[in-house]
Order: structure tokens, then sequence, then C-alpha cells
């Protein structure tokens, strides 16, 4: 469990000190090689954050410590919600793509209604694999998911990745992801292409 104290004592020479935790309690004492980043030099005063263990006379000690800002940068960095910003500007994106790819190669109005359909389906998809994760029930397979990405789904799902907090965080399974992304649009531009041709033609 992380903890957040202030560094109230250090000894440069033995290399330790003592955190006085946030909420009271009896002090911690903390070795330098606690900390996280040793190059940065610990000041008496330093916020910080920290776990607890306890040393082999039974005795409590810090572990894994590091500045409060660095801590929050680290969380802000890796945060969903961040990349939930991210992964959403590629809607309005593909929107001005589809509006520009329509008025050049007059692309059936069905193909929008298809995405629409496809998202709405995607969205229940990611909804009942996310509710099937916390029941410990029978999964809709990745495989699946990716399918609806590649058939026009894909934009419900990044609205679903974001909202119910599922599948955003998974490295291997978002490359894969935007991979199916990227095959769709393709294959969107060269589907309005082909049938603008075929029209052309007759």
């Amino acid at each position: 469990m992380q903890s957040e104290g202030k560094l109230k004592s250090w000894d440069d020479e033995r290399a330790f000190g003592f955190i006085e935790p946030r909420h009271g309690g009896q002090d911690i004492f903390v070795h330098i090689t606690a900390f996280k980043g040793k190059s940065v030099k610990p000041k008496i005063g330093q916020s910080l954050t920290f776990e607890v263990e306890l040393n082999a006379e039974g005795k409590k000690r810090a572990k894994n410590v590091q500045s409060v800002l660095t801590s929050r940068l680290r969380k802000t960095k890796n945060s969903p919600a961040q990349w939930g910003g991210v992964s959403y500007f590629a809607i309005p994106v593909f929107v001005v793509v589809f509006v520009v790819v329509s008025m050049i190669w007059r692309t059936p109005l069905w193909i929008a209604g298809l995405y629409l359909i496809a998202s709405i389906i995607s969205f229940a998809a990611y909804a009942v694999d996310k509710t099937a994760a916390v029941a410990g029930r029978w999964r809709v397979s990745e495989g699946a998911l990716i399918l609806l990405g590649i058939i026009g789904g894909w934009p419900g799902a990044i609205v679903a990745q974001q909202i119910l907090r599922h599948k955003s965080n998974k490295a291997e399974f978002l490359a894969a992801f935007w991979g199916s992304v990227f095959v769709n649009v393709v294959a969107f531009v060269a589907l309005s292409i082909y049938t603008h041709s075929s029209r052309t033609l007759n």
C-alpha cells in the first residue's frame, strides 16, 4: 500500500533517514537504496511516496520511495484518460476523411449506416465482455472484437474502451486494434473508388 510523507531527517554519511507519514504515526526508516532514481539526493522536507515493509528484526522501513511530483508525473503519463483523448481524436479525423472521399467518389449512403450499426454492436460487445470479465463468465474473444473493428465498428470500440475502461491498457490488443482501424480505412477508400469506377463505366 502506497503512503505519503515528508523526509524528516537525513544523514548523508550513513545514507539513511526517517520519513514522517502524512497521516501521523511512527516515523519510518528509509535507506538510500530504497529510493527510485538514486541520482537524486534526498532533501529534508521533501514530499515522498513510499511503501512500508518489515526488516529482519520486524521493524518498519520504507521501500519504493520517490518524490510525490515524480510519482504523479508517471501516473499522468500512463493514464488511460490521456491516451483516450488521442483515441477519440481518430473519430472526427475519420469523419473528415469520410466526407472528403464521399464528395470525390460519391460513396453510397448505406456505408455510413454500416459504420453506425457496427459501432453500436461493437460497443455492446465490449460491454458484454467487460461484464463477463468482472463476473468470471464466458468472454467475447479478442479476435471477434478486432473483427468488429475491421468491418467498421472501431469508432464504437474507441468509445467503449474509454468509457468502460476496457481493453484500453493492453498493448498487444491495442496494436492489433489500431491495425484493424488502418485496414478498415484503407478498405473504405478502396471500396469508394471501386464503386465510383463501376458506376462510371456503366
